[in-house]
C-alpha cells in the first residue's frame, strides 16, 4: 500500500495551476480571433506588411457592408490585435506589434 501511495503522490503531485484571473484578459483576444471575417482581415494586414487604409480593407471583404466591417475592425482594435491611425479623413489599420508577444505569453502559461 505504501508503494502505491508513493506512486500516486508522484503522478498526482500538484503543478502550478493556471488561475482564471491569469486567463481572463485573453477572453477578448480569443473572441476576436474566433470569427472568419476578422481572421481574413488579420490575414490581409499580415500579408500587406504595413498599415492599410480602411478602404483597402473594405475592398478585401467586399461581401460586407461598411458598418459591419467597422464593427469587425473595432473588435480587433479592442482585442489589441490591430492599431488604428487617422490620416486625414481615412483610418489606417496595422497589426499591433504587441499581439505576437501577448499570444506567446498565453502559450507560456501552459508550458512547464
Amino acid at each position: 500500500i505504501e508503494k502505491v501511495s508513493k506512486q500516486l503522490t508522484a503522478c498526482c503531485s500538484p503543478r502550478a495551476r493556471v488561475q482564471a484571473k491569469d486567463l481572463s484578459s485573453y477572453a477578448t483576444l480569443f473572441k476576436a480571433l474566433g470569427d472568419d471575417i476578422r481572421l481574413a482581415i488579420l490575414g490581409f494586414l499580415v500579408q500587406a506588411g504595413q498599415a492599410q487604409c480602411v478602404c483597402d480593407i473594405e475592398n478585401h471583404v467586399k461581401e460586407l457592408s461598411q458598418p459591419t466591417i467597422s464593427h469587425h475592425l473595432r473588435q480587433l482594435r479592442e482585442a489589441g490585435l490591430v492599431t488604428a491611425e487617422r490620416r486625414g479623413t481615412w483610418i489606417y489599420y496595422a497589426i499591433d506589434k504587441t499581439a505576437h508577444d501577448r499570444l506567446a505569453k498565453f502559450v507560456a502559461l501552459f508550458e512547464a
